[in-house]
């Protein structure tokens, strides 16, 4: 998977000098970039509003971690003067890894142009696929010192799928036209900002603190959130696994609650070469997804370790539920409540889940343990869901195959909630 990558870097900086021009009118080379994000509240999805096209126009796009791609739908009102669809077999094509040719039967659009190239985008939430016609316009992204906003910056020749609207299904929240990818493939937005910008010292990373308003940053730190807190210091670091599909897994070696460890088949916890089982990350499953055996084991001793507060009739999708008056969290990371710990390749290294990304409210007066139980026959084993990352730092260093993470950044007094968003003056 790795060879891709250099592949595709070398291509583009072969041939691709960019530099940006700021309103002062001189020039510098942005290495840190920074794309807000808000929390959908009907679907607890993640959106970001992209600039594309000349004119700009900001975009609203699902956030999926692990998508290949970013795609948008194209049939209506797509007006862009730098649109162009390359021809079938050319080498934005090969790039992409599109070797189908696409034709179209109606006018010529955007999105509906002959012996160009084909390529299939998917609804990440349904899983329904469809062929769109592969595509290149302008995307523009603010940089970043590493708090505040700087200059938009264009990367002129972004690759992208103009997707059919049959993809915006209900589950999609209403107003966005498409998905932006940040998985680990040739054209997703992370691979192709190290790919334009590499040349200027930016790191092949990217960063996500997802809260109601987080951020995504792009190069390495620091990072600075309000009160003027570096929040990309101290992080714990643990080996990063791309699936042959191109999606981020994590190794976790065991579970243990109130530090206790629990009973699990180990050999669930491994991937294996068709990428069956382990632990996956994923920003567009709202919570935790657990294969059946893990889920019981789980919220079993869950529980046990609240026996002194009763339970009450769960609510979907969750299996285990309580009073809200009965369960005290104490604090800002509620305290009182049991910690789950993950344990990662060291027994040293944990990724600690705090009772404030533990436990929902799902109804009025009713708080869930925020995991769901997947069933007998899931691909991955846990499925890490965006409820557990809020407030979270995730850091994934590309280049040196490992993710950097910060448990809870509501210990040091902050959240994803506070990057400054202004304009640099």
């Amino acid at each position: 998977m790795a060879s891709f990558s250099l592949r595709f870097l070398l291509s583009f900086l072969s041939v691709l000098y960019v530099t940006v021009l700021s309103e002062s009118g001189t020039t510098s080379k942005p290495d840190k970039f920074v794309l807000p994000v808000h929390q959908d509240d009907k679907t607890n999805l993640y959106v970001a509003d992209i600039y594309k096209r000349t004119p700009p126009l900001q975009i609203p796009f699902v956030v999926d971690l692990n998508g290949r791609s970013l795609w948008v739908t194209c049939e209506e009102n797509y007006f862009s003067s730098t649109y162009r669809a390359p021809r079938c077999h050319s080498t934005q094509c090969a790039r992409a890894d599109a070797h189908d040719c696409h034709s179209c039967s109606s006018k010529a659009r955007p999105g509906c142009h002959n012996n160009t190239c084909g390529l299939v985008s998917v609804n990440p939430v349904t899983g329904l696929t469809s062929m769109g016609e592969l595509a290149q316009d302008v995307l523009s992204i603010h940089s970043t010192p590493g708090s505040n906003l700087g200059p938009l910056v264009k990367i002129p020749q972004f690759l992208f799928t103009c997707a059919p609207s049959v993809l915006l299904q209900t589950v999609l929240p209403g107003n966005v036209q498409g998905v932006v990818g940040l998985g680990h493939s040739p054209i997703s937005l992370s691979t192709q900002l190290a790919s334009y910008f590499g040349f200027a010292g930016f790191a092949p990373t990217f960063t996500l603190c997802l809260s109601t308003n987080g951020v995504i940053f792009f190069g390495g730190g620091p990072y600075y959130m309000h009160p003027g807190i570096d929040i990309s210091r101290p992080l714990s670091y643990t080996p990063l696994i791309i699936s042959p599909q191109g999606e981020y897994y994590i190794e976790v070696k065991s579970i243990k609650i109130n530090n206790n460890d629990i009973p699990i088949n180990a050999t669930l916890l491994l991937v294996d070469r068709q990428g069956l089982g382990g632990t996956k990350l994923s920003t567009v499953n709202p919570y935790t997804i657990l294969q059946h055996s893990i889920f019981k084991s789980v919220t079993e001793f869950f529980t046990k370790e609240l026996s002194g507060i009763p339970p009450v009739n769960p609510v979907e999708p969750f299996g285990v539920c309580f009073n809200s008056k009965s369960i005290n969290k104490g604090s800002r990371v509620g305290s009182s409540i049991p910690d789950i710990d993950l344990v990662l390749h060291d027994q040293h290294v944990v990724w600690r889940i705090s009772g404030s990304n533990s436990v929902v409210e799902a109804a009025p007066g009713v708080s869930c343990l925020a995991f769901v139980d997947g069933g007998l026959d899931t691909r991955a084993s846990i499925v890490i869901g965006a409820y557990q990352m809020e407030n979270n730092l995730l850091q994934f260093d590309l280049a040196r195959s490992r993710l950097g993470f910060i448990s809870s950044l509501l210990f040091f007094r902050t959240s994803c909630n506070n990057f400054n968003f202004t304009a640099v003056p």
